[in-house]
């Protein structure tokens, strides 16, 4: 019997773009191949498929043997569980005071996780051992959570960058104090692409011991994964995972997307067109009089602070977040499908609107 299948109306304008964040784009066309393909026939639910399988095995490629692969639905549960599994019920999480399980999860790590977060102001989003040395300290204090953890960001939530060489100074400081290091990779692609080093350079080779990977920003519909690589560290992802309603029943799903983004460079493609847009738009504002960019552009994020007024004019035609209203700092996202006409038509806006103020 053939089935008629209707396809219903578009509710949105696929012609307007927006810089606010790369969660905004669609999903890869490759992706989307990738979730049909594995949409047909039937397979075996919560992991134990092919895809799930050949998943793990793309993470051992990238990450190097003993690489333990637990795909979720979204990067708040990635962070969450990926700490869990290194902390006991009084572990603490030093972490930038900006980062996002700080800042944008919503209470999760603490009211979920059930982990304490020590956050440690920082000039760029990034730790070095002297400030994480502000909040390791207490150990056997009855009356202080036990700080047993480390948390940074790559890219961070600034956009900037951690060298291989400052990870692995970090893991080494994290490890002699009897921490472990937790990386939040939501952009690591973009990381990667940025520094022109595998995956494992700044990861496993570096010294931390657990990851998120991000999926969803970098043409994922939904999904990511916590990726062990120091499996004596991790214990319980498999009952935290369910425990904590990210055990996908359907996880062929996730996998899948996974391993299209892994298997033949996707992830890599993408996260450098992302990149190479976000320069083209820092060459393209940082001739405008009275735009002043923050932070170097070192992956697919900008951050400039605009003339007062200004930002909620240009956003009649682009959208985009504020990220320190008090200054006029503003951040603009680069993202896998923005394109060069998108980033010079913004950039043109950017200067009218400036130039009208």
């Amino acid at each position: 019997m053939t089935e008629t299948i209707s396809v219903p109306a578009r509710l949105h304008d696929p012609n307007v773009r927006g810089f606010a964040s790369d969660n905004y784009s669609g999903v890869h066309a490759e992706v989307l191949a990738a979730l049909a393909a594995a949409n047909e026939g039937h397979q075996v639910a919560y992991g134990e498929d092919v895809y799930t399988s050949r998943l793990s095995e793309l993470m051992v490629e990238h990450f190097g043997e003993g690489t333990l692969a637990y795909p979720v639905f979204n990067g708040t549960g990635a962070n969450v569980l990926g700490l869990q599994s290194l902390l006991p019920r009084w572990g603490a999480v030093i972490c930038a005071k900006t980062a996002h399980i700080n800042v944008d999860e919503n209470g999760a790590p603490e009211r979920v996780g059930g982990m304490k977060l020590l956050a440690v102001a920082t000039p760029d989003g990034k730790l070095t051992p002297e400030l994480i040395d502000l909040e390791a300290w207490g150990w056997g204090d009855e009356h202080r959570a036990q700080p047993l953890a480390v948390s940074i960001t790559q890219t961070t939530e600034l956009g900037t960058l951690y060298t291989p060489e400052e990870i692995r100074a970090i893991a080494d400081h994290v490890h002699a104090r009897g921490m472990h290091l937790h990386l939040d990779g939501a952009r690591i692609a973009n990381a990667a692409a940025a520094l022109g080093v595998p995956l494992r350079a700044f990861t496993r080779d570096a010294g931390v011991d657990v990851l998120s990977f991000g999926g969803t920003k970098n043409g994922l519909m939904f999904g990511e994964c916590v990726v062990v690589l120091n499996p004596a560290a991790a214990t319980g992802l498999e009952y935290l995972r369910k425990m904590n309603m990210q055990l996908a029943s359907k996880m062929r799903f996730v996998s899948a997307q996974l391993v299209a983004l892994l298997e033949d460079g996707l992830w890599l493609r993408s996260a450098s067109h992302a990149n190479a847009m976000a320069a083209r738009l820092t060459a393209a504002v940082s001739g405008i009089e009275g735009v002043t960019l923050t932070q170097p552009t070192t992956a697919n994020a900008v951050f400039a602070i605009l003339p007062p007024g200004t930002a909620d004019r240009i956003r009649e035609q682009f959208r985009f977040y504020d990220w320190d209203p008090s200054t006029g700092e503003v951040r603009w996202m680069c993202s896998f499908d923005t394109t060069p006409e998108d980033v010079d038509a913004f950039a043109a806006a950017i200067r009218s609107e400036v130039a009208a103020g």
